[in-house]
């Protein structure tokens, strides 16, 4: 059996930093074994365990790869590294990380897949791998993160299908998938998210028509982007039962349109961008 401490933290901690160039030498000056891991910049330890559970060093001009011994802060609770300049894979071993709750990874250069082992990640409410290089497809084990509510996955090259497993994440509040590869019809049953607040799909390759009841399930609905897809086919008539609307945005190839005027019910601080090509 493995024993795991605050040496341990130490450890994994020190093998992060020998992997990364810090060009303002804060961790160099900072992160050095004569102080404790609890008083190192942008680390944070639980009270009751006395355990990293934050590693927090966003806009630090940060350049390197996120090592696979990040795995081993087997307390860490928050993990925000955005901002950046790392590269590489994510390692698979940060989906040994069951007490996270954020994972904030946006604007770094990161390629390759996303792991699939993030799948274990279930206390997960908020992850942002936004506006990196990862490719690959969205894995389906991303639906196992049963408690997320922010999936971010914006400005990348991820390509395939949405997978229509992602229904399953009952408390998701925000999907941005926007600016990728996607392709294929929107799984119809990522509109029976009734948590939903926002979909972005915009700047994809996805095709299809807009299911007729698209608004049934979605009451909490504020903004919707579908706009520079190849969506065909009419406005859903069941638009209009999507009544917290602000921000309705889509581009259609071809459109047909069956109702008047007086079918959009949005107020004056409502809006509806319609385009067409």
């Amino acid at each position: 059996m493995i024993v795991r401490n605050l040496t341990t933290d130490q450890h994994a901690l020190l093998e992060f930093k020998h992997r990364i160039i810090d060009p303002h030498n804060i961790l160099a000056n900072n992160w050095t074994t004569t102080t404790s891991v609890c008083n190192w910049v942008g680390v944070s330890c639980a009270s009751k365990h006395r355990r990293v559970n934050a590693l927090n060093l966003p806009n630090m001009n940060l350049i390197g790869i996120v090592p696979p011994q990040l795995g081993n802060l087997s307390f860490l609770v928050s993990l925000d590294l955005s901002h950046n300049n790392f590269h590489g894979h994510l390692p698979k071993e940060l989906g040994q990380l069951n007490r996270l709750k954020l994972i904030q990874l946006s604007f770094n250069f990161l390629s390759g897949e996303i792991p699939s082992s993030f799948g274990r990640l279930n206390k997960v409410l908020y992850l942002s791998l936004r506006s990196n290089n990862l490719t690959g497809t969205i894995p389906q084990s991303l639906a196992k993160m049963s408690n997320l509510e922010i999936l971010d996955l914006r400005q990348n090259l991820v390509q395939g299908h949405i997978p229509p497993e992602i229904s399953n994440l009952l408390n998701l509040r925000i999907l941005r998938l926007a600016l990728n590869q996607l392709s294929g019809s929107v799984p119809s049953v990522i509109y029976n998210i009734s948590s939903l607040h926002m979909i972005s799909l915009a700047f994809n390759n996805l095709s299809g028509s807009l299911p007729e009841d698209i608004c049934r399930h979605l009451p909490n609905l504020e903004a919707f982007y579908l706009s520079l897809n190849e969506f065909s086919g009419q406005i859903p008539s069941s638009i209009d039962e999507c009544r917290c609307l602000q921000n309705f945005n889509i581009r259609l190839k071809q459109i047909q349109w069956q109702h008047s005027r007086e079918y959009w019910k949005f107020n004056e601080a409502q809006s509806a961008i319609l385009g067409w090509k």
